[in-house]
């Protein structure tokens, strides 16, 4: 996986921004990556939404965290950055965090300076520990590291409780103690963001999510301000979830789901996002069997 962690370095070097889509599952994952995305984000709020039914609020664990990064990592060969919440506890869990997500074949993770149980970013009641204690555990997943290559990235949700200078204070701290990357969360304005870039020397990522505090910037714009990558986290899960309640509600209301079928992956289409034919002929190899037609 070392490669994998190589090229994303490469990747954030480059001219142009990465964006990296959120993936919640697997197939998101490959489907990002047959639509030309050169890496995916997996997003800790659609992971616990989709998996548990519940909201982001501490309440998935890191082996379960981990358990589906591990299944990412295997559906597609692009890099993965992943969310990583708190670290999951103090310093010696972070160390943990860093060895499991790394082992499961991630080339990045964010940790976040909320205290637990954390929040959504974007959501009002946000509590944040000690700068002190957040630069520890960045301290601390940079030794626990044994690729150089994999990113660690510092969250900075400190600007909605304490404010855009504490903000910016906190990124430059977080950054001497070692962070690779800062993620200045739930920024308020297109001022904002251009500042906060203004103030830190530093690759900067930027969340570019619907329905919360960030008005909806571009790409490009985020790369005219100097921010090396944007993620999109759950905006394909959000399509999911409306497309699935319209499916359904046709069915329960009609008792037929023919008029969605124009909505659908065909049959082909689904088999070839899957590799289909690339089993088959692997169980033929081996097996002796006849691959379908």
């Amino acid at each position: 996986m070392s490669a994998r962690n190589a090229h994303l370095r490469k990747l954030l070097s480059g001219k142009d921004i990465l964006m990296a889509p959120g993936a919640h599952d697997a197939l998101t994952a490959r489907i990002a990556e047959m639509c030309g995305f050169e890496a995916v984000y997996m997003t800790g709020a659609g992971t616990v939404n989709t998996q548990l039914g519940m909201p982001d609020h501490s309440i998935i664990t890191l082996t379960e965290m981990v358990q589906s990064a591990a299944r990412l990592a295997k559906a597609t060969n692009l890099p993965i950055v992943s969310d990583a919440d708190t670290g999951y506890g103090g310093v010696l869990n972070v160390v943990r965090t860093v060895k499991e997500f790394e082992a499961a074949g991630i080339s990045g993770i964010h940790l976040e300076d909320q205290v637990m149980p954390k929040r959504c970013g974007h959501l009002q009641g946000k509590e944040i520990i000690a700068p002190e204690e957040m630069t520890a555990k960045i301290q601390a997943a940079c030794h626990a590291r044994t690729d150089p290559d994999f990113l660690i990235i510092a969250r900075v949700d400190a600007r909605a409780p304490l404010g855009f200078d504490e903000a910016v204070k906190r990124g430059k701290a977080y950054l001497r103690a070692g962070a690779d990357m800062i993620f200045p969360e739930a920024l308020e304005s297109e001022a904002e963001f251009r500042s906060y870039a203004r103030e830190l020397a530093a690759p900067l990522l930027a969340n570019m999510t619907e329905f919360g505090k960030t008005p909806f910037i571009s790409a490009e714009q985020f790369r005219d301000m100097g921010y090396r990558m944007v993620i999109f986290p759950a905006s394909a899960m959000r399509v999911a979830i409306k497309a699935i309640y319209e499916l359904f509600s046709e069915i329960r209301n009609t008792g037929t789901q023919k008029q969605m079928v124009d909505r659908m992956f065909t049959r082909k289409q689904l088999y070839e996002l899957l590799d289909y034919n690339g089993m088959l002929e692997l169980e033929a190899k081996f097996a002796g069997k006849v691959p379908e037609k």
